[in-house]
């Protein structure tokens, strides 16, 4: 085990140039959209396990991933001993599917055999958003429909038909292309657009689905998208109850169910690798990306026969899809996530998590809301509890004083104000109550100014 030290002076034996240098070189050219985190941005040159390190060697608690992407957490020696393996002995970089390759067939059979019942096709992709928008694609074709009914707070991606389903108004353009689209208000159970409460809640935001179809479309539609959780909306979490009833919706249109499992998949969620298969979605497609590669940049997309069927006849392509370098760190970080029962470590850490958050709740009214599965979990910030005003500014605070103390969180939410916390599937009691320690000092820090 190597010590914090000697990480830290392994870094410091390289130079890196200065934050300024960088930053400089961003405005100069790259394009408006880039924002960093932080006033004072990272730099972060090295990662292992559950930590990310910056160019002066300093350690930081990393539980955020990248952005939810880190599963089997960062630089994994299985992971890293292969490519090095492949890069040794001259493996091929790049084929496309238009050759054969045994690392897509690898991982397609590994994919396939987590699927529900029923799904046993897939196709890769090189991110979430081409994932979703393979998806809308072929519900399109096989329907003969082109209508898509998503959600409201939703994001599945930054290409032009994902972003036409996105439900956040930054992350939409003036030029952006919303035709054959519609949205249904949000299952979010914290600020529920029906002002219900649990106990009194008849699944109005599901019903709201059927209505969406019944008044926005000519009464058939190609397809509904939604994730199990909605990451960037804030880590919105529905009733289980919700997806049995929408699916039904879906399908009595003529819809297909996609189900977006691009941050809620890999096991991430503490039940199943795929979510979608531990709440018994009915879903006809699922898409993935993020962890399911550990970084790597892939994508997937599980569908039934029948709907790979209606392909038939056409020709898709994705020059990089399947590529052996990235087939390989996909199926290697499934391999470890079960090997190293990840799953179920996520199950525990994530309710250890929940519990301690659920604490920090009792000392620190500014916390409105703990929601998530397994390591996926959300912390709304509120001014008011009775309110429930928008803590915006509060939360960039919050995660300025936890970088301070070495923790990198992430935020989501329409107004920025939700807490995202996930971390790689390994992290451990010792890393979790670090977690929380930081969190509680954070947050009186943050009381007191």
């Amino acid at each position: 085990m190597v010590s914090q030290h000697e990480d830290s002076v392994a870094v410091l034996q390289r130079e890196y140039p200065s934050n300024s240098e960088i930053l400089e070189t961003r405005k100069k050219h790259f394009i408006s959209t880039a924002y960093p985190y932080y006033k004072e941005p990272l730099q972060l040159v090295r990662a292992s396990g559950c930590y990310v390190f910056d160019e002066k060697g300093n350690r930081y608690l990393d539980v955020i991933g990248g952005i939810v992407c880190i599963s089997a957490g960062h630089n994994h020696p299985k992971i890293k001993q292969a490519l090095i393996d492949m890069i040794q002995s001259d493996e091929i970089q790049h084929t496309s599917l238009l050759y054969l390759n045994q690392h897509a067939t690898n991982l397609a059979q590994k994919l396939v055999s987590e699927a529900p019942q029923g799904i046993d096709k897939c196709a890769f992709t090189n991110s979430g958003s081409e994932a979703n928008e393979l998806a809308f694609m072929t519900a399109r074709h096989a329907t003969g429909e082109n209508m898509v009914v998503n959600l409201r707070h939703s994001y599945h991606g930054g290409t032009s038909g994902a972003l036409a389903s996105c439900g956040h108004h930054s992350w939409r353009f003036r030029s952006q292309p919303v035709a054959s689209v519609t949205s249904a208000l949000e299952p979010n159970c914290y600020r529920c657009p029906f002002n219900q409460k649990p106990d009194s809640c008849h699944l109005e935001c599901a019903q709201n689905v059927e209505t969406t179809i019944q008044t926005s479309t000519h009464g058939k539609i190609a397809a509904f998208i939604a994730e199990p959780v909605m990451g960037v909306g804030g880590f919105i979490t529905p009733p289980k109850e919700y997806f049995t009833e929408v699916a039904k919706i879906v399908h009595n249109y003529g819809g297909k169910y996609i189900s977006d499992e691009v941050q809620t998949g890999a096991g991430r969620c503490g039940g199943n690798f795929l979510l979608t298969k531990e709440l018994g979605i009915d879903a006809d497609m699922i898409t993935m990306a993020k962890g399911f590669g550990n970084g790597a940049a892939i994508g997937g997309v599980l569908m039934k026969s029948d709907i790979s069927d209606a392909l038939a006849g056409k020709f898709y392509f994705n020059t990089f899809a399947g590529d052996p370098y990235q087939a390989m760190q996909a199926l290697k970080t499934m391999e470890i996530i079960e090997e190293e029962h990840l799953v179920e470590n996520a199950r525990q850490m994530g309710q250890y998590l929940k519990d301690g958050l659920l604490d920090l709740m009792k000392r620190h009214t500014l916390i409105g809301d703990v929601r998530g599965r397994g390591l996926l979990m959300g912390v709304e910030l509120v001014k008011d509890r009775a309110t429930k005003a928008y803590a915006t500014e509060e939360c960039s605070r919050l995660m300025e004083l936890c970088k301070e103390r070495n923790v990198l969180l992430g935020k989501g939410g329409l107004f920025g104000n939700v807490l995202r916390i996930a971390p790689p599937l390994s992290i451990n009691r010792e890393q979790i109550d670090t977690l929380l320690k930081v969190l509680d000092e954070s947050f009186a820090v943050l009381s007191r100014s």
